[in-house]
């Protein structure tokens, strides 16, 4: 296994396939094992990169995740890529991992060539989102194929986990409230943005989610599209990964 250091702990990463680098950053209590087949699939067209973030996966744990979790995990991020001396490179986030890349590409614009930032809430925490959220968390906490879920990402400890990142979310919506530290305007990459029109936890909050909040970015940023797919869940990569795969390849490849 791999590691790198940031902030004096170790971070766990991987690559596999060859060719330009394409970041995979996993969401809100996932970690890089969510990637785990759609790596493989990606490898066959670029080196791909999967890390598990601070006090997740196979990372160092911390103690409590910071309310500005999204900034900080760009931050991770960025380091890998001077690290490794990598630029133009092409990411792809899913979830909280969309907010990371957008991150990313705002706080060093000299590294990222393109974005697909995938099911996220939007500039702005919303209190709906939040409070849905919390209601989700406790229901998934004693959902046995959740828990199933949590195990495989994490291992043993995966309840302190989903209790550090709940926590965090609660106290940026109350503390910071936007995702990001520069305005979308200033973003240099082209972004695609992605989404299902049948994700129930965005719906739960109002209809046609992400064609309004989606709807507002695009209105800010020059080098921006939206796709939306008609069927499946949360996160539209993963549920309906031959679609997004496909529009993925022609988009990043181009």
């Amino acid at each position: 296994m791999s590691y790198y250091i940031y902030d004096d702990k170790k971070i766990y990463y991987s690559e596999t396939g060859s060719g330009q680098p394409l970041f995979l950053l996993h969401g809100n209590t996932a970690s890089s094992k969510m990637f785990a087949q759609i790596a493989e699939e990606y490898s066959k067209s670029f080196k791909v990169i999967l890390i598990d973030f601070l006090g997740h996966g196979q990372s160092d744990r911390l103690e409590s995740f910071p309310a500005d979790l999204w900034f900080y995990e760009a931050q991770q991020v960025i380091s890998f890529l001077k690290h490794k001396q990598y630029s133009d490179v092409k990411v792809i986030g899913s979830s909280g991992g969309a907010m990371v890349a957008l991150n990313v590409a705002l706080e060093a614009p000299d590294l990222v060539k393109k974005v697909i930032a995938d099911s996220f809430e939007g500039e702005k925490a919303d209190e709906a989102f939040t409070k849905n959220l919390l209601a989700d968390r406790e229901k998934a906490k004693n959902d046995p194929n959740a828990q199933g879920f949590y195990v495989y990402m994490h291992g043993q400890d995966w309840e302190q986990i989903v209790d550090n990142d709940t926590d965090a979310i609660i106290r940026h919506q109350k503390e910071i409230g936007t995702f990001f530290h520069k305005p979308l305007a200033k973003l240099r990459c082209e972004i695609l943005l992605t989404g299902s029109k049948e994700d129930s936890f965005m719906n739960s909050i109002s209809d046609n989610y992400y064609e309004k909040v989606y709807g507002d970015i695009l209105k800010t940023i020059k080098n921006g599209r939206m796709h939306l797919f008609p069927k499946g869940d949360h996160p539209a990569m993963i549920s309906n990964f031959i679609e997004f795969y496909d529009l993925s390849i022609e988009y990043l490849s181009n």
